[in-house]
């Protein structure tokens, strides 16, 4: 199988991003856990991740957190669990965030089946409105059932932001969270281990220091593996360069800017619209939108402009650019957050994993 096109991954950066944002987050009474969903848990990526010092690694998929059983760390399953999967749910994920009580039960039946003990966080709504109960009594009430069910170990208390809603995590709605908590602790004599705020869209309200005390856990992803949180906003000393997309030229020729009466619905069956700039030069590189939406890739040549793609071509005008490129040439690409989940999903883009000391490539 060809080497392109290849997403490079490159380990070391994600390493040092993990490093200093675990300093960040402990300085602030903050202990992250490595969200690897991005990256597909990629072994290497979550090798990468347990490097920089985090010791917690939490996926939406049980399928991913199977890929990390082999790694010296403690797993979480961030996406509510399925029923049907309360085996491997209990089996291959030492935690997991949950918000129905069936479920729980599930677990707690799995639990007793595999002698071992299930810790669960309940999930409260802030006002996302993705998963937990938006009213208080009935996190309360689920709460109770926990803490009731054999082979179940609640330890936390958590909730989303800013991933379905595009509500902003903020002093008053961890505050909230905080107040429920309480209640958990004083009403059962316990002590939550988790108090889980926020995904990487916390941790600006972390940097502002307005953070409350009492929330110990964010869960990093984005911040890690692309150095970005809220609203895509650079996080502090990380590196956006943690991934990057390679893709091979396979025609160059010139031609009009605009098809010849254009008339049909394109593959996709959407009209498409055309700016004439006369004769170009065009290439087409060995890649398409059955890999990636090309709306999220950007080429490094600042002199290219994607013109377009189908299912499996990528076409680009370079007729501006100062590099002379000849067919076999390779056009290198970033990636927004969207474009790298993509890459990393295809099966049809190789996996290129780069560190100081190796290089690795998985070809799909």
């Amino acid at each position: 199988m060809s080497a392109y096109p290849c997403i490079n991954i490159h380990l070391d950066t994600i390493t040092q991003n993990t490093k200093n944002l675990v300093t960040t987050c402990q300085s602030h009474g903050i202990t992250p856990a490595g969200v690897t969903k991005l990256a597909c848990a990629y072994p290497e990526v979550g090798q990468a991740i347990l490097d920089g010092g985090i010791y917690l690694l939490a996926d939406s998929r049980i399928a991913n957190l199977i890929k990390l059983h082999h790694l010296d760390a403690k797993k979480m399953l961030l996406r509510i669990p399925a029923i049907s999967e309360a085996d491997d749910v209990v089996h291959y994920a030492d935690v997991s965030l949950n918000s129905e009580l069936v479920t729980l039960e599930a677990l707690s039946n799995e639990a007793i089946k595999q002698h071992k003990s299930h810790q669960v966080i309940i999930m409260h709504d802030l006002g996302d409105l993705r998963e937990g109960a938006f009213y208080e009594e009935e996190t309360l009430a689920l709460s109770r059932k926990a803490i009731a069910l054999p082979g179940i170990d609640l330890v936390g208390l958590g909730t989303n932001l800013a991933c379905y809603g595009g509500v902003e995590p903020t002093a008053a709605n961890q505050n909230q969270l905080i107040t429920i908590a309480k209640k958990i602790e004083t009403e059962h004599q316990i002590k939550l281990q988790y108090l889980s705020g926020a995904s990487s869209a916390g941790l600006q309200l972390m940097l502002n220091g307005d953070l409350p005390q009492g929330i110990n856990q964010l869960r990093l992803g984005a911040s890690i593996l692309m150095g970005i949180g809220l609203n895509d906003d650079r996080v502090p000393n990380t590196r956006q360069d943690t991934f990057d997309l390679t893709a091979e030229i396979v025609e160059i020729k010139v031609k009009p800017s605009v098809p010849v009466n254009s008339t049909a619905l394109d593959a996709f069956g959407i009209k498409p619209e055309f700016i004439d700039r006369g004769l170009r030069r065009r290439a087409i590189c060995a890649i398409g939108k059955q890999d990636v939406d090309i709306d999220q890739i950007t080429p490094k040549d600042s002199n290219i402009i994607v013109i377009g793609g189908s299912s499996d071509h990528l076409i680009l005008d370079i007729d501006d650019s100062k590099i002379d490129y000849s067919i076999g040439s390779l056009v290198e690409f970033e990636l927004s957050y969207g474009g790298v989940l993509q890459c990393m999903t295809s099966e049809y883009i190789t996996k290129r994993f780069i560190s100081s000391t190796s290089v690795k490539e998985l070809l799909c």
